[in-house]
């Protein structure tokens, strides 16, 4: 009898230890989308891992219940303290309803990884930029925001920016490309419209840190309403094809799989201050906008974290606003989830956000249909 009690005592001290660790662990993920990355290294980690780290509490917090122990009261406040966070990455939203019939937006966001320019196969390369365009011209879209947008001029098959300008019905255009040292070939972001621009911008991420990441915007005139729509691409993690030996299918070497973990951590944690500073320079722009805004992108960053925050707070998340469920957008070997976002003012509405199918870049595209309340 002895012996029994000296295990139970043994295992509800380790269970106490691993409970007082896992809600640590939550707290962290908690106050990582409110304290700037650079402040605290680390945090943006947490975040990261927020629903594992959710679930683990849970399945904690029924094993204190089973066991019948005061401990369970700790655990459940811990988790109150989220609130509606769970909400951020698993949504419960509907369609708003247009019923006084305004001014409606149909917005395209999509990363189309240079249109599969570099995929070793020109062939297949071309194939899937081929097919990129298809899925376009389907869209029917009033606005195409393009991230990772390659042209070329002197190669037919990927001199893309006129020709999808013609596909897509969009007579006016405003880009941002960086010239490589071919100069023919040109990277960068890029906003198609159907309607017609009266303004273009930039805000730069010069005097944050070297990238070739950007943020353009455009003034839109449909019938009698401005809109002012923002194409954001934040700093990226910047993977290399080495980078992605821990995600593969390859035999595991223990030595090599250590020295990639500590390469993609050094790129994770260097990416989050980065973004994070970009994030809030495109904010006090929004915030400064005569027009409603819609900001869209690719944002590199999951509903859990600080670069989220900084729209997420001032801005209605469309997904959230109209969709049920998970909602992924990377479509790369990372597990990444949702990290293309469409974010509107708080005066307009949303309805029938809708996420591509197929797989034909890193990530998939995302539109969704936008309204004056």
């Amino acid at each position: 009898m002895g012996n029994k009690l000296k295990r139970i005592f043994r295992f509800r001290n380790i269970l106490s230890a691993i409970t007082i660790v896992a809600l640590l662990a939550l707290i962290c993920s908690y106050l990582s989308i409110y304290i700037h990355p650079e402040s605290v290294s680390f945090l943006p980690l947490f975040g990261l891992s927020y629903w594992i780290i959710f679930i683990g509490n849970i399945l904690l917090l029924i094993l204190w219940f089973v066991l019948r122990s005061k401990m369970k009261w700790i655990v459940l406040s811990v988790i109150m303290i989220g609130g509606i966070l769970p909400l951020r990455t698993f949504c419960f939203g509907w369609n708003e309803a247009n019923t006084n019939n305004q001014t409606e937006l149909k917005i395209v966001s999509y990363n189309v990884h240079l249109f599969d320019a570099y995929n070793g196969s020109f062939e297949n390369g071309v194939e899937t930029k081929s097919k990129i365009f298809k899925f376009l011209e389907q869209q029917k879209g009033d606005v195409y925001c393009f991230q990772e947008f390659y042209h070329r001029n002197e190669l037919s098959q990927y001199n893309t920016k006129d020709p999808l300008k013609e596909i897509l019905g969009t007579e006016h255009i405003h880009t941002r490309f960086t010239n490589s040292d071919f100069k023919s070939q040109q990277y960068g972001v890029a906003i198609y419209s159907k309607h017609k621009i009266v303004r273009k911008g930039e805000i730069s991420f010069s005097n944050i840190d070297k990238t070739y990441n950007y943020c353009i915007y455009v003034d839109i005139v449909k019938k009698a309403d401005t809109f002012r729509v923002y194409n954001v691409h934040l700093q990226s993690i910047q993977f290399q094809k080495d980078d992605y030996a821990l995600f593969g299918d390859e035999g595991s070497d223990a030595g090599k799989d250590q020295s990639h973990a500590k390469k993609l951590l050094k790129k994770l944690l260097s990416a989050y201050p980065i973004r994070a500073e970009q994030a809030e320079k495109v904010m006090e722009h929004v915030l400064t906008s005569p027009h409603p805004v819609i900001v869209c992108g690719d944002f590199n960053d999951t509903p859990m974290s600080y670069t989220y925050n900084q729209f997420g707070g001032a801005l209605v998340d469309s997904y959230r606003n109209t969709s049920i469920g998970v909602g992924s957008t990377y479509a790369g070997k990372v597990p990444a989830g949702r990290i293309d976002y469409i974010f509107h003012d708080q005066s307009m509405g949303s309805r029938n956000f809708d996420i591509q199918e197929e797989k034909l870049s890193d990530h998939y595209g995302i539109s969704c249909t936008v309204f004056k309340h």
